[in-house]
């Protein structure tokens, strides 16, 4: 599967606004996580799980330690899909 880096902002802004009932407006690639968007750490596992289903791939939670931001989701999905595609090839 290839997503865009604006599809996986838009999927990941849908999964926000719609899971977490945070505002369109409040999301942007520089918003953290659990400070600006308030989400816990069951949230983030709630989210990771969206995410595999999006990307169909197993995100490891090391994969995931070192996001913070709106932005650095972006990353780690375009980082799978990058595996992804190098892999299939």
């Amino acid at each position: 599967m290839t997503l865009s880096r604006e599809q996986i902002v838009g999927k990941l802004t849908d999964y926000l606004e719609e899971m977490f009932e945070i505002p369109r407006d409040a999301i942007n690639s520089d918003a953290t996580l659990f400070e600006d968007l308030d989400l816990d750490s069951i949230d983030a596992i709630d989210l990771v799980v969206k995410l595999q289903e999006l990307t169909g791939r197993r995100i490891r939670p090391e994969d995931f330690k070192s996001v913070r931001t709106v932005g650095d989701i972006v990353e780690c999905v375009e980082t799978l899909l990058t595996a992804e595609t190098v892999a299939g090839e």
